[in-house]
């Protein structure tokens, strides 16, 4: 048996995903479960990587398999059995070894996992791992927040099973505790923000244009080819060409519109207010999906209030560009909130590298982020997409027809959660002068709470307190 590399602790779907992963690509590998049952299947699947892979029974088994500098990767939930976890391993490590939590983290609880590990000589690395189960067997997308020393030793291992664009792999570092994680939150934020802007569009053409599902499918195939081009628009497009095979109809009509959440996307939102960065696209993708779950109420509206909806003329063409300006802002409002958690943490994140880092192997892996690479690279003025000069084309098409297209299906009765923030986002940022003013001016009125005056004169109160 070759000597492990690395130890894996937790193969569930992830988790025996990833291990698999490495053991195809030579990497001795030393693996474990809480339950034994999951370790005897994974010998199972990993029969043809016997060599490179030993088992072990419990976890302080685990890491007496594997040589110093241990390296211990636990793909388990990110809550309390990672806290339970490290209760276990900590008294079995030496100083210099590395935990690594790839699961999804609240990085709050990375960055105070860092600090104990610390306390003990050991290193503690959020890694924010992005792809499904496919994209962890055969490469996903890794965003790792740790220390360079950590880092260093790692390296080797991510970069091998990483996925690739155009040969590049697509992993690095972040910064330290819980930048890796941090970003990947970032990331499904946006996530959910183009998949609720996905289902807007399926709402407006099957439902406001009669496409039928074949046709609606068709379309997002169509513009997957094109510079909407993505991961997410390619499976949109495969979904609904799918029956029920239990029933006559479209997969998609057969499936309950209650959608479920893990919390990336709530906690995207909730940094995002607490940063000052209210990423409203995001939130609104949030708030749809709160919605849909209740479901009863809903029907109870409609059933009081009507739940009929006009027809609309769309223009396909005119479709793409707004829909391809909505996700520029999109993108734009989840590089905001991670400009501000870099100042805020000391972060230093590289907003290039992130857009690399995303063009494959994630799910919102899109042709797009090439552009928004290509714009952070170049210097965006002060750090934002928006005002970027390679995407001033994009919005002098694409604001135009988002415009044409919300005010329509407002009109009409559609619900827009996300394209309706987008072009409110567009609105509120193109104004030199907004209605904060007013705001101000009340604020101080009933809570003496002061103002600044445009021309910077020596009065922080209005008349009103004379």
């Amino acid at each position: 048996m070759a000597e492990p590399k690395i130890g894996i602790y937790g193969l569930g779907t992830m988790g025996s995903a990833l291990a698999l992963n490495m053991a195809e690509q030579g990497i001795a590998i030393a693996v474990s479960n809480r339950t034994d049952d999951l370790i005897d299947a994974f010998a199972t699947r990993a029969a043809p990587f016997a060599g490179d892979v030993t088992s072990a029974p419990d976890l302080p088994a685990l890491i007496a398999a594997l040589p110093r500098p241990r390296l211990l990767l636990a793909m388990i939930p990110s809550t309390r059995p990672i806290d339970d976890m490290l209760d276990e391993v900590i008294p079995l490590l030496d100083p210099g070894d590395t935990v690594i939590d790839a699961g999804n983290a609240d990085f709050h609880d990375t960055i105070r996992r860092t600090e104990r590990m610390a306390a003990a000589g050991l290193h503690f690395v959020g890694m924010g791992v992005s792809g499904g189960e496919d994209g962890a067997r055969h490469g996903p997308s890794m965003m790792f927040g740790g220390s360079e020393e950590s880092w260093t030793g790692l390296k080797p291992i991510l970069t091998a099973i990483a996925a690739r664009f155009e040969g590049a792999p697509c992993v690095d570092r972040m910064g330290p505790d819980g930048a890796g994680h941090f970003v990947k939150t970032v990331h499904n934020g946006i996530e959910y923000a183009d998949m609720q802007m996905i289902a807007e569009t399926y709402d407006l053409l099957r439902f406001g244009a009669g496409l039928s599902v074949d046709e609606v499918a068709e379309r997002f195939a169509a513009w997957n080819a094109g510079p909407l081009g993505s991961y997410l628009y390619e499976i949109t497009a495969e979904v609904l060409r799918h029956d029920d095979p239990l029933a006559a109809g479209p997969m998609v009509d057969a499936i309950l519109d209650r959608a479920g959440q893990k919390g990336t996307g709530r906690w995207t939102a909730i940094e995002a207010v607490r940063l000052g960065q209210s990423a409203t696209m995001i939130e609104g993708a949030v708030a749809a999906r709160a919605w849909s779950a209740e479901k009863p109420l809903r029907e109870r509206a409609g059933e009081a209030f009507g739940s009929e909806r006009g027809a609309l003329e769309i223009v396909p063409d005119d479709l793409e560009a707004a829909l391809l300006a909505a996700r520029v802002l999109e993108y734009a409002q989840g590089f905001r909130i991670l400009d501000a958690a870099s100042e805020e943490y000391g972060w230093q994140l590289d907003f290039a590298r992130i857009a690399e880092i995303w063009r494959a192997g994630c799910i919102i892996r899109a042709k797009l982020l090439d552009d928004i690479a290509a714009a952070f690279r170049d210097g965006a003025p002060e750090g934002q997409l928006i005002l970027a000069p390679g995407f001033a084309g994009t919005f002098a098409r694409g604001i135009p027809a988002l415009r044409r297209l919300v005010a329509q299906a407002i009109g009409a009765g559609f619900p827009l959660p996300v394209l309706g923030s987008a072009l409110s986002f567009w609105d509120t940022m193109r104004q030199p002068r907004g209605t904060a003013a007013l705001i101000q001016a009340q604020r101080d009125f009933f809570g003496h709470h002061g103002f600044d005056r445009v021309d910077g004169k020596d009065a922080p109160h209005g008349p009103w307190w004379d």
